[in-house]
């Protein structure tokens, strides 16, 4: 047993904030811990006997579950430690399996070590069944806890040790606090530890738990918010990692000479996990569940052949051929061409369809997009609708954000859910909390008569969009992070708890990260409010959309004006492909519409065309007028091998800072670097 104290000058995370003899707030709903009692309901469970009523029990009901799982599968209560992988080999292909979530986990480990250092306590990070693969914090309980295994390498499961922070929160799917004699061996039983588990992006899977341990000195309820951050922070960086190698899966597809357009696709990603289907018939695959995307169809390794991943596959599933993805030298995916898809004269277009609201006088939303960013973006957010989750959506001014706040809102099950606005922007720092919250009559001059009920609660059951999130004042966010946590709200003015039942979406053009980091916004609301983060990609970004947004445009106008169809010129077509784009979407919509007014033939020529798309820079050190001489040699490839060069010159032959400055992705970079035999050094 231990009984070390804090050092009472020490800044730390885990300073008192509260006497012992404070009164308790009645509504607290967790059940106030008594060493003595605690005790005699472990004794009394472990020996058989029966236990007072739940709501006089002076034990937690869940930790009273535990320890009759603990009971059930023959967990020893008088064992002194956990178990502990002994083969240095087995823990070293345990953590390399496990890289990309060590990874993940590597920037909030960092963030806490130093308050961790001498603050009598350690955070660990486990893998999905309860192995600790990571470590840091206090060198003194680092050292003490390798009595009892808990050290990487030590197992921590229910199973191994009964009721603990980590196997509990593993268990039960939810952040969870044990504490001293609520664990069910004795040889932790000086511990106290808060254990919360870590959500894979993709399908919701719990993929492990980061734990704050330590002595009993260092136990606070509220610990548990801080490892909740911790975790939080971890499935965000998890979300980016997976946004990237989709993204590059989507690409090396989409650009390979074997994408089939004719064929029903089901694009797995490195582990076998359906990453994007396409024309797939609605009779004759989407009603199976294993297809859905993010399930997991096969068990796919960079050792398996064609032969070895057909066999692995449902056997009623006919294929009619397979592509492995490789790039940088791995096996990224795998693309696998089914028999029985629609033909390509049937296939519909690229785009995703959103019918008007009932009662609601509007058109059918239609977003048009085929670059591999763009599926991506759509795809997040149709998962994010069906896990009811908080989305944050991100993109520069004109991308088309509220189309995808639209598109979650459109997937609801609830057909007639209401869909609610608020520009943070554009309400007074004054009026804003009204706006959100409601208030009641009298709350504050000019109060309505009789209050008034807030945003929230009129998106009860449906989508809150708040636009402009980074715009919210700084002392109104914690009174969202509130709501968002209790999923209730309070009016001003009112003590009244009005529970809401809302799925937000938060919609920004700003960098909310570097936000963080200057203390403009509140770290603990941004990884609330980002469980989903869609990242919604520049027009320039986006290739050949360019292109199929042109003759959408074209033909809405084309309805809406009753006139005939635009026709352009291929240096037209050439133009706009090559134009930077600044107003993205919204600023080529409004070249079309302005084309349509004020043509003067049915065919629009460079001239037709305004100064800044004539004449704008590159910003790779030419101008796009530099190459209208009429020189022959000049055409689109010239063009793409002098930016390459150029902007492989600017950033020293970085190529990922190149791929970033081109706007393109590095599998594309590599392969233009190939076509066009630019050398690398």
């Amino acid at each position: 047993m231990r009984n070390t104290e804090l050092g009472m000058g020490r800044t730390s995370y885990f300073q008192r904030t509260h006497k012992t003899n404070e009164p308790r707030t009645p509504a607290a709903p967790l059940t106030e811990y008594c060493e003595g009692q605690t005790r005699q309901a472990w004794e009394s469970v472990i020996t058989g006997q029966s236990l007072a009523e739940p709501e006089i029990a002076p034990v937690r009901n869940e930790i009273v579950q535990s320890w009759q799982r603990s009971l059930r599968m023959g967990v020893d209560a008088k064992m002194q430690h956990s178990r502990k992988i002994g083969a240095e080999e087995d823990l070293h292909r345990l953590r390399r399996r496990n890289a990309s979530l060590m990874q993940a986990a590597r920037a909030a480990f960092a963030r806490l070590a130093p308050h961790l250092s001498e603050a009598k306590a350690i955070l660990l990070l486990t893998d999905s069944n309860g192995v600790i693969i990571d470590a840091i914090g206090d060198h003194s309980v680092l050292d003490e806890g390798q009595e009892i295994h808990l050290e990487i390498g030590g197992v921590w499961n229910e199973d191994a040790i009964g009721t603990n922070g980590i196997g509990t929160a593993l268990k039960t799917g939810k952040p969870t606090y044990v504490h001293a004699a609520e664990h069910f061996c004795q040889g932790v039983q000086a511990w106290t530890c808060a254990g919360v588990p870590i959500f894979d992006p993709f399908d919701r899977t719990v993929i492990g738990v980061v734990d704050l341990s330590g002595p009993p000195d260092i136990f606070r309820r509220h610990n548990i918010a801080l490892v909740v951050a911790a975790a939080r922070e971890i499935e965000i960086a998890l979300a980016e990692q997976q946004r990237e190698e989709r993204t590059l899966l989507l690409e090396a597809f989409l650009n390979s000479d074997v994408s089939r357009p004719g064929n029903g696709v089901l694009l797995l990603d490195k582990v076998g996990r359906i990453l994007y289907r396409r024309g797939l018939d609605d009779r004759l695959h989407l009603p199976r569940s294993d297809l859905a995307v993010g399930k997991q169809l096969l068990a796919l390794n960079a050792g398996m052949s064609d032969g070895d991943i057909v066999a692995a596959l449902p056997p009623e599933l006919e294929t009619d051929g397979i592509e492995r993805l490789e790039f940088e030298g791995r096996l990224r995916g795998a693309a696998l061409f089914l028999k029985h898809s629609q033909p390509a004269h049937a296939r519909q277009e690229e785009t995703v369809r959103i019918r008007p609201r009932p009662n609601v006088a509007e058109d059918e939303i239609i977003i048009v997009g085929n670059a591999p960013k763009m599926l991506e973006a759509i795809e997040l957010a149709e998962r994010a609708a069906a896990a009811g989750v908080t989305v944050l959506i991100q993109g520069e001014t004109g991308t088309g954000k509220e189309l995808f706040a639209r598109l979650v809102h459109s997937r609801l099950t609830r057909k007639e859910a209401p869909y609610v606005t608020v520009n943070c922007a554009a309400i007074s720092k004054e009026l804003i909390g009204a706006e959100l919250f409601g208030h009641v009559e009298g709350a504050f001059t000019g109060a309505l008569r009789g209050g008034k009920a807030g945003k929230f609660e009129q998106a009860d059951g449906g989508v809150l969009c708040l636009d402009e999130i980074g715009d919210m004042p700084l002392e109104l966010q914690p009174y969202l992070l509130r709501a968002l946590e209790q999923r209730a709200v309070y009016r001003i003015g009112d003590s009244e708890r009005r529970p809401v039942n809302v799925q937000l979406v938060a919609m920004t053009n700003r960098n909310l990260r570097d936000d963080v980091e200057t203390g403009r916004f509140r770290r603990d609301l941004f990884y609330r409010i980002g469980i989903v983060a869609i990242e919604v990609p520049p027009l320039r970004e986006r290739g050949t959309d360019i292109l199929a947004l042109l003759e959408h445009f074209n033909t809405c106008f084309t309805q809406r004006f009753d006139s005939a169809r635009l026709e352009f010129s291929s240096q037209v077509l050439d133009r706009l492909q090559r134009y930077h784009w600044p107003g993205n979407v919204r600023e080529l919509r409004n070249l079309v519409e302005r084309l349509h007014l004020l043509r003067r033939s049915g065919t629009v020529g460079l001239s037709d065309l305004p100064a800044e798309i004539l004449e704008t820079p590159s910003g790779l050190g030419f101008s796009v007028s530099a190459f209208d001489s009429g020189d022959a040699a000049v055409n689109l490839e010239n063009v793409e091998d002098q930016a390459i060069r150029r902007a492989m010159a600017a950033e020293n032959g970085n190529l990922t800072r190149v791929a970033a400055r081109l706007g393109i992705s590095r599998p594309t970079l590599y392969r233009k670097i190939k076509q066009y035999g630019i050398p690398r050094d």
